[in-house]
């Protein structure tokens, strides 16, 4: 796993540096993009498929000589084929032994294809249409704002701060970010330029750890490299956007069934599950109790079945050994919370989308996503005896019963993000169609007619089977960057933190961030030791400095007070026009948190000061539940109060007026 991990991030970002040297067109002005990444997604599909039906074929073939060309239906051929038998996973091995058919190059070929396969779909599907810019998917739009404004944070330091606030620790689960800034500081670019190369190779690496796991649980490399692959392009048309929930989505329903084993008495496993369960809460909480939840209902259901308490150590122990990994990112905050008496409230649930109105059914649509949805449905109904497609019905319940909570928890004033569960849904319903499609060829059609089917037809078949669903996975692969297009069109069309768009139209407002951040630093301010005070997100954004209030109450870190800052910036504005400039400093001052060393707002200095205009700045407000959730209303501040040059470097940048106090 780990090595295949490493691979898939070595190749991908190697893969992003040759994108880099290279000249490409924009994906939003021209087509050529979208032909070089389709032409590169069938090459790895391609590769996969021929290499998975030779690695079949030389199995099937070996089974038929040691069983005799006339035997069908032996228990020695079930075993070989059975998805997760120890004899299955001796014959997808590598294959070195004597008798085996297989060249021992075209082993090893297969091993290293399958395992990076998923990162070269990484790479085409998603790293080829961005090549040409410098932003990652959405650019820096609602959510990727705050995200890339957390990438810049931990680019400056190594230290789990806050990514807004001065002197808090962080909120937001780090973990991804503080591997992104390290990228950064590796590669010796801005935090906001690392965030497309990072998720892109943290992504791969996850994808590639897929391949193994997935080997490792149904003993077959060719299902495992499909199951993968299959999990890799549905993650990266539902939800690519986020790479760190798409990371821990990606190995939920590999997670389940590790926990299945883990309450069935395997300490390896339980030791699997107590590190997937802690790195998800140091990257993301709501899946992470999602699949907790889960975990717990499957130890009690095993504990009912068997009339012992056993599972239940098993959960003890995952339990104790996930919160131990997640205190490396979750203590700091919590001892503040407990210790610092903070008096402000999380909103972060109060966001309720058309999606989080409705049950998910992926099963009902018209793709290779919804075909495998349908057969898992299918199968986790009729294969309920099964082990593992029980533990993945249970977990399905379970995901459809958090929506469903979710949905009602509205009366009460909030919700429980419950449509952000929707691709955890897809995710195992499509794994359970790929692991019922591996029964049905187990089974084979000389099972059904076993006087019709010689061994020759039935490897036949399998290579049909084979052909078929590597056509459709390509086919459903080759239009993730057309799924994806409205969120590549953002990273070309946002001006990016040099100033420039990379579909190389004018930029907006944001090309005066640079000379913004020149000003600053020449008043004598550095990004590590200054507090800003602007609504201009996309400028915090890009560069490192704290803001004394963050973009909205719904990122913003509890500790951080949002409502109660809210507050006191109406009375500064209001207060602005009865006072002169040393009383409006002392009122600066005059709060428990550290005071904005710089005002970033729009107006124009000559017009201010001559009595014809105001400096404005917009103040986010949560207004759940209606929805959009969130409102923005103007103040206003008496640029008279910064007339003041004993107290302020006030100058003129573009469509900003940037006040340091000196």
């Amino acid at each position: 796993m780990l090595l295949a991990a490493l691979a898939g991030a070595v190749a991908t970002l190697a893969g992003w540096l040759v994108l880099r040297a290279v000249s490409l067109p924009a994906f939003n002005t021209s087509m050529v993009t979208r032909a070089l990444a389709t032409a590169g997604t069938v090459v790895v599909v391609a590769a996969v498929v021929v290499l998975c039906a030779l690695w079949i074929r030389d199995r099937d073939a070996d089974a038929d000589a040691d069983t005799g060309a006339d035997k069908t239906g032996t228990d020695r051929d079930t075993d070989a084929d059975k998805a997760g038998t120890d004899a299955g996973a001796d014959a997808d091995k590598t294959g070195t032994d004597a008798d085996r058919p297989r060249p021992r190059w075209r082993t090893w070929l297969t091993v290293v294809v399958t395992y990076l396969a998923p990162a070269g779909l990484v790479l085409t599907s998603t790293g080829v249409p961005l090549s040409a810019s410098r932003l990652y998917l959405d650019g820096l739009q609602a959510d990727q704002s705050f995200r890339t404004q957390f990438l810049s944070r931990m680019t400056q330091t190594a230290h789990l701060a806050d990514m807004n606030y001065w002197d808090l620790p962080s909120y937001y689960p780090s973990a991804w970010f503080w591997g992104g800034g390290r990228l950064a500081n590796l590669l010796g670019v801005p935090g906001w330029e690392v965030y497309q190369p990072w998720a892109l190779v943290s992504i791969a690496a996850a994808a590639c750890a897929l391949v193994p796991v997935w080997q490792r649980l149904t003993g077959s490399l060719p299902q495992g490299a499909a199951i993968a692959l299959v999990t890799t392009s549905i993650m990266l048309v539902m939800n690519p956007e986020e790479p760190y929930a798409t990371i821990i989505a990606m190995g939920a329903a590999a997670a389940v069934l590790i926990a299945r084993r883990a309450v069935d008495g395997s300490w390896f496993a339980t030791l699997g599950i107590a590190v997937y369960l802690g790195v998800s809460a140091s990257m993301y909480t709501l899946y992470t109790g999602l699949l907790a939840g889960t975990v717990v209902v499957l130890a009690f259901w095993a504990a009912a079945a068997r009339r012992s308490i056993r599972p239940l150590f098993h959960l003890l122990a995952a339990g104790l050994g996930s919160m131990a990994i997640a205190a490396v990112v979750w203590a700091p905050y919590l001892i503040e919370e407990l210790t610092g008496g903070y008096a402000s409230g999380a909103t972060a649930m109060h966001y309720l989308p058309g999606d989080g109105t409705r049950l998910p059914m992926p099963f009902l649509a018209f793709s290779l996503a919804g075909f495998l949805c349908l057969v898992g449905l299918v199968y986790l109904i009729a294969g309920w005896r099964d082990l593992d497609a029980r533990a993945l019905a249970i977990a399905t319940a379970c995901f459809y019963g958090w929506i469903l909570l979710s949905m009602l928890v509205t009366a009460l004033g909030t919700t429980l993000l419950g449509f952000r569960a929707d691709v955890l849904v897809t995710g195992a319903l499509a794994t359970a169609g790929m692991l019922a499609l591996a029964r049905l060829r187990a089974i084979g059609p000389d099972k059904l007619y076993p006087d019709r089917v010689t061994p020759s037809a039935r490897r036949s078949i399998s290579l049909v089977l084979v052909c078929l669903l590597g056509l459709a996975g390509l086919a459903y692969a080759q239009q993730i960057p057309g799924r994806n297009e409205e969120h590549i069109d953002h990273a070309y069309v946002d001006t990016d933190g040099y100033g420039e768009r990379a579909d190389r139209f004018a930029p907006d407002a944001a090309q005066y961030y640079a000379e913004v951040d020149r000003k600053i630093r020449e008043a004598g301010r550095v990004p590590e030791d200054t507090v800003v005070f602007t609504d201009e997100v996309r400028f915090m954004a890009y560069y490192p400095y704290f803001g004394f209030q963050a973009f909205t109450s719904h990122y913003a870190n509890p500790l951080g007070e949002f409502d109660h800052r809210n507050e006191t910036i109406e009375q500064w504005a209001d207060g602005s026009w009865e006072e002169d400039p040393q009383g409006f400093v002392d009122k600066l001052e005059d709060t428990p948190w550290r005071a904005p060393d710089v005002f970033v707002m729009r107006g124009d200095v000559e017009d201010g000061l001559a009595g014809e205009d105001a400096y404005k700045v917009h103040l986010a407000e949560d207004i759940y539940p209606n929805q959009p959730n969130v409102r923005y209303r103007a103040v206003f501040f008496n640029p008279e109060v910064f007339d003041d040059a004993d107290l302020w470097t006030v100058e003129q940048v573009g469509p900003f007026v940037v006040a340091v106090r000196r």
